[in-house]
């Protein structure tokens, strides 16, 4: 069982936690000042040493010459004992379940870094045969330039024997490179401490090379814990060929990052690269927008409208002239790349208000056939009577792509720019004689489409019915039904949030997610040892009921729902309402 490591932040497979020795560690970190390789000096039959709780000290286990260094080693078919201080095992892929302790050392490393299919396989197996609250610790690899790739993989702990033994041999590391000291005349991306170019040397290189391990791991860090490593690691990918081949190998491995992706958060994307189109957030909401979202305006034309640089959609000025000539005679979907198709009512939802792309005027042939594809299989959900186009000549391809075969009468209303005057008047005439649909059937269908996208495909019927009555002013709406509050929109994430009474009829209809604690009352939140069971479909950030024998409460998941049922330690729910029972 482990004791001694948290998880507190998780972006995509990469964590940000605490090893809780004395002086805590937090990760992903350096091992190197806290690792006793107890494992190496110990034979089978010598009794496991008292610990001692300010350092990880490493498991015996057969096979272990004595002298010989651990994290070079294979863990052989040994118990390991139940210890009372922070242990670490040396296991191999095939051995790691057998092993628990607070972190898992895969002594096969370093025969596998450089090799992106090998290096994957490794940290994919360890990650899935141990527990969610294990340390996953890769030595003798490190380098600034690959640190934050592998930790995004997964890893928590890392060495700086790479980097020290490249300083000894005349290299200087980089987040972005290495160099031949010998062949610098001056040092392209110096510390404070370093001492001038002409007294450099390497022993100088070494301390650099570990302080500049130390940086890139802080970077991490703080970038796990604002939700935006990805964008950070698409770009640090693609400084060695084996880093690219890694991140898009990740990228195919569906199931692993998505299920330890959050499915809403407010932190913003950068969406620079095609390895973009890629990401775990991205492919979730083009699938739930294809699959869950039900368009409820299809009896109106589609309005297909280009995205704005300015989020939501609907804060900018370029839309506001699109609404005020469309003046809802037609149901308003944004074509963008990455994000797909988001019709209007999603706008607000995790990533469509958060991504920044980069506007060229040009589509990439990746970009033109992901958008594309979405916006065909979003038209086949639909039944829309007829098509006004109002894009650029840019987007104009990517329309036409997704129409072709699909026999609906289409009009093109943007002469030179979609704002101008000329085009704007032309997107009012191809509306002409279509009925205005009223605020309270808008208000009523966004609120029905958001439940659709967050909880299924037909959750907004399940959950709202004919006495449904909406409160407030785009985008704080406030459903009501017999007079009782039971639902708010989250602004910032574009999510529903229950109130209790709301959380029970979600629960009653079968729409929320459940997670069932042990007998007592949460105050605040749910640790992860009270949880008895979850729904193996919860992610970071869902909407979810808390149920136990003496308390009924709703809050945001903080762990997947498989992570809460194998943690003991980390908060699994961070309770908003709640009551004894």
């Amino acid at each position: 069982m482990t004791e001694y490591f948290e998880v507190h932040a998780r972006d995509g497979p990469a964590r940000r936690g605490e090893l809780r020795l004395v002086d805590p560690l937090a990760t992903p970190a350096l091992a190197d000042d806290v690792l006793v390789d107890g494992g190496s000096l110990w034979p089978a039959d010598r009794a496991v040493p008292e610990g001692d709780p300010g350092r990880l000290t490493v498991l015996p286990h057969r096979g272990f010459p004595a002298g010989t260094r651990a994290e070079v080693q294979t863990t052989f078919a040994a118990d390991v004992p139940d210890v009372g201080y922070p242990s670490a095992a040396v296991v191999t892929p095939e051995t790691a379940a057998a092993h628990p302790a607070d972190a898992s050392v895969l002594s096969t490393a370093t025969g596998v870094v450089g090799h992106a299919e090998r290096v994957l396989d490794a940290v994919l197996a360890v990650r899935r045969a141990t527990p969610p609250d294990t340390a996953l610790y890769l030595p003798g690899v490190a380098t600034p330039r690959n640190a934050a790739v592998l930790a995004y993989a997964g890893v928590d702990l890392f060495d700086a024997k790479r980097a020290r033994v490249r300083g000894r041999q005349g290299r200087y590391l980089t987040a972005e490179g290495e160099y031949d000291l010998d062949a610098l005349d001056a040092l392209p991306a110096p510390f404070p401490s370093d001492p001038p170019r002409a007294e450099f040397d390497r022993d100088d290189a070494v301390a650099h090379n570990v302080a500049a391990l130390e940086s890139e791991l802080a970077t991490v860090r703080a970038r796990v814990a604002a939700g935006r490593l990805r964008d950070y690691v698409e770009g640090q990918a693609r400084h060695e060929n084996w880093l690219t081949a890694l991140l898009r190998r990740l990228d195919d491995e569906w199931g692993y990052v998505e299920r330890r992706t959050p499915v809403y958060r407010s932190s913003p994307m950068a969406a620079a690269t095609e390895d973009t189109l890629r990401r775990a957030e991205i492919r979730r909401f083009a699938d739930r927008v294809s699959s869950r979202y039900r368009p409820r305006f299809d009896d109106l034309p589609l309005v297909l409208v280009p995205c704005s640089a300015r989020k939501p959609y609907s804060e900018s000025r370029s839309h506001a002239a699109f609404h005020r000539a469309i003046d809802y005679r037609g149901h308003v979907v944004s074509v963008t790349s990455p994000i797909g198709a988001v019709p209007q009512e999603l706008e607000l939802v995790y990533p469509a208000q958060h991504y920044d792309t980069v506007v060229t005027g040009r589509w990439t042939a990746g970009e033109r056939e992901f958008v594309t594809d979405l916006l065909g299989r979003y038209l086949d959900r639909a039944d829309y009577p007829r098509v006004v186009a109002h894009v650029p000549d840019d987007y104009r391809p990517v329309v036409e792509d997704a129409l072709d075969g699909r026999r609906l009468p289409v009009a093109w209303t943007v002469d030179d720019h979609p704002t101008d005057d000329d085009s704007l008047a032309a997107l009012s005439e191809a509306l002409a004689g279509e009925d205005r649909y009223r605020k309270r059937e808008r208000q009523g269908r966004t609120l029905r489409a958001l439940a659709d996208y967050q909880f299924g495909d037909g959750a907004g019927d399940d959950l709202f019915g004919d006495d449904l009555a909406v409160e407030g002013r785009y985008p704080k709406l406030v459903a009501r039904e017999a007079g009782e509050q039971v639902a708010a929109v989250v602004p910032q994430y574009g999510s529903l949030a229950f109130t209790l009474g709301g959380a029970e009829r979600a629960r009653d209809r079968g729409v929320v997610a459940r997670v069932g604690i042990g007998d007592f009352v949460p105050h605040g939140s749910v640790l992860a040892p009270g949880v008895v069971d979850a729904d193996d479909g919860v992610r970071v950030g869902d909407e979810v009921v808390v149920e136990g024998p003496r308390a009924f409460a709703v809050g945001r998941a903080a762990m997947s729902g498989a992570e809460m049922a194998g943690s003991t330690r980390g908060v699994a729910v961070d309770v908003r309402h709640g009551e004894e029972r």
